[in-house]
């Protein structure tokens, strides 16, 4: 078997033969499929802001054309908030603000359940949530 440089850390290391190779390529292994897995698990956020967003047009007469509109909710959960958005604009159910949600994140999709209802969203974008801190929050 063959010998072959590693980089660790940024430094090259040789490495001693095809065992250290497959000891490498399994830890890999096992390490990513572990994130898919994990993604799956539920977890709880809130959702903090909700707003109309247009997702399309619909075609009325041969010449007028209406545009749809879309809800587009916040969901903040430990650290990122996710902005998702309906799917299809036939979807019309409304979820207030400040309301709790246990969610799954599938792909692009968050499914949740809020006031014991299942909803299905895209996930149109993802950032991490604001630090709030004791002294921003407190009061002088």
């Amino acid at each position: 078997m063959g010998r072959f440089l590693v980089c660790v850390a940024g430094k090259l290391v040789r490495s001693l033969g095809g065992d250290v190779r497959k000891t490498f390529v399994l830890v890999a292994a096992v390490v990513l499929a572990g994130i898919p897995a994990a993604a799956k698990e539920p977890q709880t956020g809130t959702i903090v802001s909700e707003s109309s967003v247009a997702c399309g047009s619909q075609v009325k007469n041969k010449k007028q054309t209406a545009e749809l509109l879309c809800q587009e909710y916040v969901v903040r959960a430990e650290g990122t908030e996710y902005h998702v958005r309906q799917e299809k604009p036939a979807d019309k159910a409304l979820i207030p603000v400040n309301t709790s949600v246990e969610f799954t994140l599938e792909k692009d999709k968050m499914k949740f359940k809020a006031n014991g209802k299942k909803y299905e969203y895209l996930v149109v974008s993802e950032t991490a949530a604001p630090a709030t801190t004791a002294a921003a929050t407190s009061k002088p």
